[in-house]
């Protein structure tokens, strides 16, 4: 698998409560966690068993280095990664809650860089049986579906902007929140959300709804509902993503369609089920027992 998104650093402060404007507020602990769109997609998929590769730009300050070295450990193969100037990753700063489980996040992405046009061609993208990008850096993400399209390599995109209509037209795969959905279709109804955001020719697509389930259609076959597995939930943050690294890695395998929804749906649950960060990612065994626990 091929990667080329965002990668993020969560420095998270943990509290007992939200003080008041102009009050203060203890701090119970803090942890640093690493996460974004595509660097927890690339490391659950990784964790999973899979063979992946980041394609982005990083500078050489601490962030960059706490980043590179975070996919490094995962499993992720870096060697992809463009060194630049004042480029960095995504940096948010997280106060939780720790009594309600809710959170208030401020991030900068005033850092991220896209990979240079001349930098996706065939002999990247051509190295990946499939390709996952989200919508962050829109012209480098069109690039690279074009020259996967044009090798014969399926893309499979986490997509959250309406900006994004030239990008969503190149995808094979759209795995899409419930919020976007409805958003983009004016539907409160999955099922419909999906028939109306299936276009022509794409191989699936589908709407991730939390507990839930996924409503997805596969090709020319009618829409369906994957329900979801049932676990004790603690945290849901980066779920969405570790949905999307293992769908596609399912997909790279060549499991059917409806097998990689019902894989990506138990990863994630697993995820759910623990704190987030990536050394809670499931394991395959984990999965696979989640499975078959439900079936």
């Amino acid at each position: 698998m091929l990667g080329l998104g965002v990668v993020a650093v969560d420095d998270v402060v943990h509290v007992e409560r939200y003080p008041a404007a102009d009050d203060k507020q203890p701090v119970v602990r803090e942890e640093r966690v690493l996460g974004g769109l595509m660097g927890t997609a690339l490391a659950a998929a990784s964790r999973l068993g899979g063979q992946c590769a980041y394609l982005g730009v990083l500078g050489a300050d601490e962030l960059s280095l706490a980043a590179r070295k975070g996919l490094d450990q995962a499993g992720v193969d870096v060697s992809l990664i463009s060194t630049q100037e004042h480029a960095g990753p995504v940096h948010s700063v997280i106060v939780a809650n720790d009594l309600t489980h809710t959170r208030a996040i401020f991030f900068n992405e005033s850092l991220t860089v896209a990979p240079a046009l001349s930098d996706i061609g065939a002999d990247v993208v051509g190295l990946a049986k499939v390709l996952l990008v989200d919508h962050v850096h829109l012209s480098a993400a069109v690039a690279a579906c074009r020259a996967a399209r044009a090798l014969g390599a399926p893309t499979v995109a986490d997509i959250e902007s309406a900006k994004a209509g030239e990008l969503m037209a190149l995808v094979d795969h759209l795995i899409v929140p419930r919020s976007f959905a409805s958003a983009m279709t004016g539907s409160s109804e999955p099922i419909e959300m999906v028939r109306r955001l299936h276009g022509r020719g794409r191989r699936c697509t589908a709407v991730t709804c939390g507990s839930a389930g996924c409503y997805f259609q596969a090709g020319d076959g009618p829409a369906a509902h994957q329900k979801a597995f049932v676990v004790p939930q603690v945290e849901t943050t980066g779920c969405g993503d570790v949905f999307h690294g293992s769908y596609a890695l399912a997909l790279a395998q060549g499991q059917d369609l409806a097998r990689c929804i019902e894989f990506a749906s138990a990863a994630a649950a697993v995820f759910a089920s623990r704190p987030s960060g990536w050394r809670h990612l499931p394991q395959l065994a984990e999965v696979l027992a989640l499975i078959d626990s439900q079936s």
